[in-house]
């Protein structure tokens, strides 16, 4: 398969190219874009914001609603071949190493997002009426409100673990704001999937830019274009922290908090607990990397620890398969010594290493895994209290829950088993927590209409103030 740059809706090939491994003898080649590339097709970025500009934003909704059914069951091009559904899923699951049955899932997820997209909007602008991305102007109970596009250009840079990320983003051409993108390495596929859906649905291909390419060209579009988005860990947040123009998504650090309420009744979260550090592989930043509890740390810790160790490796294609791979087993090796080292220092305890069998990383169905980990920790201060990784990792910590938000640091997803309306009050407050669940739910639970992490319409559009007898 050979999947080329798509400049602005064009194809194009490079000399610069990288060969990946499909499995079966199967091969990949996707074409590398430079900078200097992606800076020309830059240039002409007023012609795709043109192409958006002349479709009502209504009818550009109703594309993206009819793209979602093609990104679920069509056969769409991908280079210079065709992919059916189940050609995507086997791919991309050769590629990333996540289970077929876990590509489905995030299929589900991006096909959700792009049907419910007038959803998505809605709760982004706060009910608007789609008509703001045509006129600039709407009416908020009797007010009149403009907003004006902050930029001609989204550019993304993807990851590979996730595939669901891609949700994020798929508003933007909506919004009529074009987007380049970069993929991931390990998933070309995905992002050209959405793209090609959306084009065939009758989106103008000028909107999209998809740009295979190297950090360096990664750097470029993220600088260059208006508005950015980068995926990454806590060293990608300190490379962009200067770029105001640049929302990283890092590190999630997403946790479970219990409180002195509920904390007896722990038998019946233990369901949302498993789902919340295992669901997609734990790969994700809504995955929760750590559980705070005021008392019963020991009973609930050791139950979590047995149901974790049921989860074991299987084959991807094998419909029970929860666990992913790692496409770079050096990852696994770096990840599963780090953690060995950590545990070391005193005040830790890796409390699924009592129920598994076998040694936390394992080689199984030619590929190498990390089996699920819970860590008991004494102190929040130790190193492996308040950290991520890429498989189901969590930490379990008991703490006085006066003490709790003094302790989370930064959080994507917060889920509160709570009815203290005290505490309650003090996490609808505190400014550690983008995404706040108030009752026992799973952290990766998404509601389309609630932003994800930021908001992207704010991100892609400033309010101004108007007055004026032409104002209606």
């Amino acid at each position: 398969m050979n999947i080329p740059i798509l400049r602005l809706g064009q194809t194009y090939e490079s000399y610069d190219q990288v060969e990946l491994d499909l499995g079966g003898g199967e091969t990949l080649v996707t074409h590398t874009a430079n900078p200097g590339l992606i800076r020309r097709d830059l240039l002409r970025i007023a012609e795709a914001k043109a192409a958006l500009d002349a479709i009502p934003a209504d009818t550009l909704a109703s594309y993206c609603e009819q793209a979602a059914e093609l990104f679920l069951h069509a056969e769409l091009p991908c280079g210079d071949a065709t992919q059916s559904p189940r050609q995507y899923i086997e791919s991309l699951s050769a590629l990333t190493r996540l289970p077929h049955s876990l590509v489905r899932m995030n299929m589900g997820k991006i096909h959700a997002a792009m049907s419910q997209v007038r959803t998505v909007i809605n709760g982004l602008t706060r009910n608007l009426p789609l008509e703001i991305f045509d006129r600039g102007l709407a009416s908020l109970t009797d007010l009149a409100v403009n907003y004006y596009p902050a930029t001609t250009s989204l550019g993304v840079s993807l990851p590979s673990n996730a595939p669901a990320v891609n949700s994020l983003w798929i508003p933007a051409p909506v919004m009529k704001i074009p987007v380049l993108l970069k993929p991931g390495r390990e998933d070309p596929f995905t992002p050209l999937r959405i793209v090609q859906a959306m084009i065939q649905a009758g989106f103008p291909k000028e909107a999209f830019g998809f740009y295979p390419t190297t950090h360096e060209g990664g750097d470029t579009i993220l600088t260059c274009c208006g508005r950015g988005i980068a995926f990454g860990n806590d060293t990608t947040l300190k490379k962009y922290a200067a770029f105001p123009s640049i929302s990283v998504h890092g590190t999630g650090r997403s946790k479970i908090l219990i409180g002195e309420d509920m904390i007896g009744r722990w038998p019946e979260f233990l369901d949302v607990i498993v789902q919340s550090i295992s669901a997609n592989g734990g790969r994700s930043c809504i995955n929760t990397s750590a559980i705070l509890v005021p008392s019963h740390r020991d009973e609930l810790a050791d139950a979590i620890a047995r149901r974790l160790a049921e989860i074991k490796p299987l084959a991807r294609d094998d419909e029970q398969a929860l666990l992913c791979g790692f496409a770079n087993p050096a990852m696994a090796d770096g990840i599963d010594d780090l953690i060995t080292s950590q545990l070391k220092e005193p005040g830790a305890e890796d409390l699924t290493a009592r129920h598994r069998d076998g040694e936390r990383k394992v080689g199984a169905f030619d590929q190498t895994y990390l089996q699920p980990t819970l860590v008991s920790c004494s102190d929040p201060e130790h190193p492996l209290a308040n950290t991520e990784f890429m498989f189901p990792y969590a930490s379990i910590v008991e703490i006085p829950q006066k003490d709790m938000l003094e302790n989370i640091g930064q959080t994507l997803v917060v889920s509160a088993f709570t009815e203290d309306p005290d505490f309650i009050q003090q996490l609808l407050l505190s400014p550690d927590i983008e995404r706040l669940n108030l009752g026992p739910y799973p952290t990766n639970r998404v509601q389309w209409e609630q932003p994800h992490e930021g908001n992207l319409f704010e991100f892609l559009y400033h309010r101004r103030a108007i007055q004026g007898d032409l104002v209606t």
